[in-house]
């Protein structure tokens, strides 16, 4: 098991850069989840599960920092770090970097698995709880993220 698990190298594309010249805030979350796709695929989520299997995971909630601006051409990795989980729920702190080594953006997001006939939020199956508590212990040996369980606010200074 990947500790953490590192994305394919993926390149900024021209239709993604915006009138500032640098990389749309909402690309960021297409590499960010990019790399979802591949730490699901690992963990026996991924598009096949969707099809044969008739359930998902769903995406509650996500916290993106924007730390530098992305340029055309310029190749990241995301990475994936399985925080918690329950029977229901995954927490997961990600980094994009650029392939030069430099932090360009962080993502912490909680995931829901979802039986697809309702839609309805349902336990896991034990298999995939297998490899999901596998994928946590290998992880359990990182540190918790300095980003991790951020709270958006303006911060004042006493007067």
């Amino acid at each position: 098991m990947p500790v953490p698990f590192v994305s394919s190298v993926m390149e900024i594309e021209k239709d993604w850069i915006d009138y500032n010249g640098h990389l749309n805030m909402a690309y960021y979350n297409v590499l960010f989840d990019r790399c979802c796709d591949e730490a699901l695929d690992l963990l026996g989520m991924g598009a096949t599960y969707a099809r044969d299997r008739k359930l998902t995971i769903y995406t509650a909630e996500v916290h993106v920092c924007y730390v530098r601006e992305l340029h055309l051409g310029h190749r990241v990795t995301a990475s994936f770090q399985l925080l918690d989980h329950d029977d229901k729920r995954l927490r997961v702190y990600q980094e994009l970097r650029h392939v030069d080594g430099w932090l360009a953006a962080t993502s912490e997001s909680l995931a829901l698995h979802v039986d697809m006939s309702g839609p309805k939020v349902a336990a896991f199956p034990s298999d995939i709880m297998a490899n999901v508590e596998a994928m946590r212990a290998a992880h359990a040996s990182l540190p918790m993220p300095e980003r991790a369980g951020r709270a958006i606010g303006i911060r004042r200074r006493p007067a």
